[in-house]
């Protein structure tokens, strides 16, 4: 079976997957559809029992999707263009202090303290690690990512100072995880000692402050285009240019391609559409955004519920994991907790923010991605399948519980002298 005839079938399995949720479980899209993934990865495991050549067919059919190619180099620039371009930056800019702590900051913080708990806890299950390698893996399991539960957020009536946070985070700390992250694979690749500071330091500053910089200029190209003209079809056009074109670009710069697409899609959906679009334009372009973020995140989420065939599992590698998740949470709290207190942002904090923050902080594809480009001198099997087992729990536990939790915390408010959330 050639790709399109792989990703045709990936598309179609979604929209059954979807039309099922809408119309008999009712769960929050993403996370149904991934749960009706891993269960039809499930029964395909299953079928191998009776014929032991439909798991392995199956098995080369997902290899050629390269996941992690597709999503880290193609579906993240197309879903953080989309998710800036629906975000008020008024909104963004009142919270930029916990923002950029939190994308920052925190991110450096939970890299360090997760890859470093995890160095002095694998000798204990007979699984020493090199330093760099648990580094690496505190690097990609460290950024969340909230698509899932932005809309169970919504629902909930969480406080718009709250979602802000969250949504910010969640566009910035993407791609700084991953600069982060290849930062360190760089060092782990060449040896620390072939790797001076100033190489780091190169590498940081090109691919953050080259990627902001060229998000910029793209969006003030598309600006220029778009506010020459009335036509809401070329407009939308010149929108899909940036994002492939953007994205092409930062790869050939080695510039940070998410961090690109977030700054050009917060210019375009904030300055491009309030002094550049006429109000049919603004209203096909963001329809047409929220369609293709929709339609890029069923298909993602099937994709990880199938990533099941072909990540290997073992009793140790699944302690690993389950042992993993209190870890990661934990230290999510921690990497929040201090920050916020050392810069003395706490005070203007709504009761409990630290607390949804990070049960709502979900890990998702991004990490699954980071985990499969992995080399296979850099136990990349092992950390695959304990990144899988905390993106399972953190979807599939916390989105679905995230919504009650937060009733449950505004119930308690509602009983404190404070009264708020």
């Amino acid at each position: 079976m050639d790709i399109i005839s792989i990703i045709s079938a990936i598309i179609a399995i979604s929209a059954i997957f979807a039309y099922i949720n809408h119309q008999y479980i009712k769960l929050p899209t993403t996370i149904s559809l991934m749960i009706m993934g891993l269960g039809l990865s499930l029964i395909i495991l299953l079928a191998g029992v009776f014929n032991e050549t439909v798991p392995v067919v199956v098995e080369g059919y997902v290899e050629q999707l390269h996941f992690s190619e597709v999503l880290l180099e193609y579906m993240l620039s197309f879903l953080l263009f989309a998710g800036a371009l629906h975000t008020d930056m008024s909104r963004l800019r009142n919270a930029r202090g916990p923002i950029l702590s939190f994308a920052t900051i925190g991110v450096l913080l939970s890299t360090f303290l997760i890859g470093g708990t995890i160095y002095l806890l694998l000798p204990l299950l007979y699984q020493p690690v090199d330093f760099i390698y648990c580094l690496i893996f505190g690097a990609l399991i460290s950024p969340t990512d909230p698509i899932a539960v932005l809309g169970i957020l919504k629902k909930a009536k969480v406080p718009e100072q709250l979602e802000t946070k969250i949504v910010g985070e969640s566009l910035f700390n993407d791609g700084v995880g991953v600069v982060v992250f290849l930062t360190l694979f760089q060092i782990a690749e060449k040896g620390l000692e072939n790797v001076s500071a100033g190489d780091i330091g190169e590498l940081l500053v090109a691919e953050i402050a080259g990627g902001l910089l060229l998000g910029v200029i793209l969006g003030v190209i598309a600006w220029q285009l778009m506010k020459r003209i009335d036509h809401y079809q070329t407009e939308v056009l010149i929108s899909l240019a940036v994002v492939f074109g953007g994205n092409a670009v930062a790869h050939w710069l080695h510039f940070s391609a998410p961090l690109a697409m977030v700054a050009a899609g917060l210019f375009i959906g904030n300055h491009g559409v309030k002094t550049a679009m006429s109000d049919i334009t603004k209203d096909y372009l963001t329809k047409f955004w929220e369609v293709i973020d929709e339609i890029l995140n069923a298909i993602l989420f099937v994709m990880i519920g199938l990533e099941l065939v072909v990540i290997s599992f073992n009793s140790t590698y699944t302690l690993i994991g389950i042992i993993a998740i209190p870890l990661v949470l934990v230290i999510r709290f921690i990497a929040l907790y201090l920050p916020s207190a050392l810069l003395g942002l706490r005070p203007s904090f709504q009761e409990n923010t630290l607390r949804i923050m990070t049960w709502g902080g979900l890990r998702g594809g991004i990490s699954i991605a980071l985990a499969l480009s992995l080399q296979e001198g850099m136990m990349r099997e092992m950390f695959t399948s304990v990144t899988y087992i905390v993106v399972l729990f953190s979807i599939i536990v916390q989105g679905l519980t995230i919504e009650p939790y937060i009733k449950k915390l505004k119930m308690s408010s509602k009983r404190s002298p404070e009264g708020t959330l």
